[in-house]
């Protein structure tokens, strides 16, 4: 009777590949981070020297060509008419009573423009924050 001789295979695993991989996904979730804005309409706000902390729920942004953009907490920004406003406005105050509205008006804009939102703003007693860049 032959003896067979039991080798002992020992199983070796290498971390190496699952660290690639680890640090792969580290940096994927850090570069998409950053692509998470919550205005992503390019504007140049004017600039104030009194700064506001409150946390609109809902935006209004023009921008320099005097296009509408509406956006409701972290929803990307849609491109309305003026007359699309209120409607949008109104379903987002059912949703939150509480909601402020940041309007976003680039600082090239005719003052006329902001005195519109400002007005309809005002007409449903909404509460609006202007948003402005620090000095």
């Amino acid at each position: 009777m032959a003896l067979r001789r039991r080798r002992k295979i020992s199983a070796e695993f290498s971390m190496a590949s699952m660290t690639d991989m680890i640090f792969l996904l580290l940096i994927f979730f850090m570069i998409t981070s950053t692509f998470v804005v919550p205005n992503a309409i390019k504007v140049i706000l004017p600039q104030s020297a009194q700064q506001t902390s409150a946390k609109p729920l809902t935006r209004v942004t023009i921008d320099d060509r005097l296009n509408y953009y509406v956006a409701y907490g972290n929803e990307r920004e849609t491109q309305v008419s003026f007359d699309e406003i209120t409607p949008f406005l109104q379903e987002s105050y059912n949703k939150d009573p509480e909601m402020y509205v940041a309007l976003y008006a680039d600082e090239t804009i005719p003052y006329a423009e902001v005195v519109k939102i400002l007005d309809l703003a005002n007409q449903n007693n909404f509460r609006m924050i202007l948003v402005t860049r620090p000095k």
